[in-house]
């Protein structure tokens, strides 16, 4: 624990880390309190939603700290993983879809709840794609990094459809492989008939 501590410090991390972590406090004690004041759990879900998006960012630290240590398998691996978790984070955006007046709280308090937990997880997805695109382009090349970064705001809008429309989940592609395989080969090699996506 030591070790980590010291490589964050190494790395400037741990004022970034600092912040992600009040801000997430943050989103969690404003869901409390929206919980404690009307006693409905309406907006519990963004919390799910929250530490999913801290996922891609705690694996593009790990990778930040160590790629240099890893193999290929491993690295790819995590790459692979983080790449599964990471349209979580810009998901939560499209939680506005859940927005409408409530009685017992404010219409402006839901936006902002929302708000709040949206702006959140862009910028964990942000910082994260960041952190992927210099392991990249230091393990490889600059322009591999750009290439990895572009691609993966593609990929990440994609998976985005995928969960929002579709109810997809990152883990589905261990639980449910063959029906999502199928959900994404019809989409892509028949875009016509899925205008929608």
């Amino acid at each position: 624990m030591t070790n980590l501590f010291h490589r964050l410090k190494e790395h400037n991390r741990l004022s970034i880390l600092f912040i992600f972590s009040l801000t997430t406090i943050l989103c969690v004690t404003l869901v409390a309190l929206r919980v404690q004041y009307t006693t409905r759990i309406t907006f519990v879900f963004l919390v799910w939603n929250i530490f999913l998006a801290l996922i891609p960012y705690i694996i593009s630290t790990l990778l930040v700290l160590y790629h240099h240590r890893l193999g290929t398998f491993s690295f790819l691996l995590l790459f692979a993983t983080w790449l599964a978790f990471l349209p979580n984070a810009p998901y939560i955006l499209t939680d506005l879809f859940h927005l409408r007046p409530r009685p017992g709280v404010p219409y402006w308090y839901d936006l902002a709840l929302i708000l709040f937990f949206a702006w959140n997880g862009l910028m964990l997805g942000y910082a994260s794609i960041m952190d992927i695109q210099s392991v990249f382009a230091t393990r490889f090349r600059p322009w591999i990094g750009w290439c990895v970064a572009v691609g993966t705001l593609l990929l990440s809008g994609f998976g985005i459809y995928l969960g929002r429309y579709l109810r997809w989940n990152s883990w589905d592609i261990i639980s449910s492989p063959t029906p999502l395989l199928r959900d994404i080969t019809q989409r892509i090699l028949h875009p016509f008939e899925h205008p929608h996506t």
